[in-house]
């Protein structure tokens, strides 16, 4: 029987360890969207202003998760070294990347000829085919077909399509 999605072996993981892991590329992305898509629900922002609160977010957010992975793996008695906390932050480092181009979006949007509306639309899609492109590598590298990683690609976009649902909805 073929299964859409196949559940990871503890070989897997062990083999995985040299990859490059997407998650939080992924729930960066997925952030970038929920920090435009309610900022803008709420009122109008300068773009300035909304690329700063993408990277301040992704920053925060960063931190959290940095923080989270050393407490998670800490042994009881045992302090945490600065080698522990340079390899946690670089593998949460993608939380931060994901907010980049969403950031960039809005940068570049008055070149483009976007009034602040359209900016706002334009750096969503961006996230939106980011979180896209983040989870089809992520399957890819994984190890799943490339029909599993564009449903899984597919699957994520609908979680942004969601926030730009909540967004519509609001009337902004």
């Amino acid at each position: 029987m073929h299964r859409l999605f196949r559940w990871p072996r503890l070989s897997d993981h062990t083999r995985s360890a040299s990859r490059t892991d997407h998650a939080g590329a992924v729930y960066g992305s997925l952030l970038a969207a929920s920090v435009i898509a309610t900022a803008t629900a709420v009122g109008d922002f300068p773009r300035v202003q909304l690329i700063v609160m993408l990277l301040v977010t992704g920053t925060v957010f960063w931190v959290a998760h940095v923080y989270a992975h050393l407490a998670g793996e800490r042994l009881v008695g045992r302090p945490v070294g600065w080698a522990q906390v340079r390899r946690a932050g670089r593998r949460e480092l993608p939380i931060i990347e994901a907010a980049v181009l969403p950031a960039a979006a809005l940068a570049v949007s008055p070149l483009l000829g976007l009034d602040p509306s359209g900016a706002v639309w334009f750096a969503l899609s961006v996230a939106a085919a980011q979180q896209f492109s983040w989870a089809l590598f992520g399957a890819l590298n994984a190890g799943a077909s490339r029909t599993q990683a564009i449903i899984e690609g597919l699957v994520n976009v609908f979680f942004v399509l969601l926030i730009v649902a909540a967004k519509a909805a609001l009337g902004h």
